[in-house]
């Protein structure tokens, strides 16, 4: 089954080898790849035994100002943008996330900001007996871990990694 890359990235998904169950019926994602995720479980038709959302993206918390502000960075200084996002990403570990890079637009940005996750949805996946795991570095920068665990926990098994950012990476040294 596929697995859904995040904002700026392309075939990061082996960094995620450790956790990923992979299989004929495992959908994942990482980071706005994990919405994708979400969104292709609720809709397909077939079968799926489980969903790995990697660090999902997960806005919700913050003001509009903020969002807005973020889109507005982007838009100025593409290149600092994402930059600064690339190294965020990879804190606590010094994972040089350029070989990743995939150029993505503003459109995507502004999905990922303002994506609204739904607990309809999130039942409906549980009462077709999809296994919902939500996987969240202790130390990740782009998202507030507690409140995205917070958020799922009536729906998915959590695991939490101390230690580890928004890639799940462990801290060098």
């Amino acid at each position: 089954m596929p697995y859904f890359s995040g904002f700026c990235l392309k075939d990061e998904e082996e960094l995620f080898a450790p956790f990923s169950k992979g299989g004929d019926f495992c959908v994942r994602g990482f980071s706005l790849g994990a919405i994708k995720a979400f969104e292709y479980a609720y809709h397909y038709q077939g079968r799926i035994d489980r969903l790995q959302l990697f660090s999902p993206a997960f806005f919700e918390d913050k003001e509009s100002a903020f969002k807005r502000l973020q889109e507005l960075h982007f838009r100025k200084n593409r290149t600092l943008y994402i930059k600064n996002f690339l190294n965020n990403i990879a804190y606590p570990a010094s994972l040089d996330m350029k070989q990743y890079y995939h150029d993505s637009d503003a459109k995507a940005l502004h999905k990922l900001l303002h994506f609204v996750w739904s607990k309809k949805k999130l039942e409906a996946l549980q009462k077709r007996a999809i296994m919902i795991e939500v996987y969240l570095g202790a130390e990740d920068k782009i998202i507030d871990v507690q409140k995205v665990k917070t958020f799922f926990q009536p729906f998915a098994t959590i695991y939490w990694m101390k230690d580890r950012g928004h890639i799940l990476k462990e801290r060098d040294g």
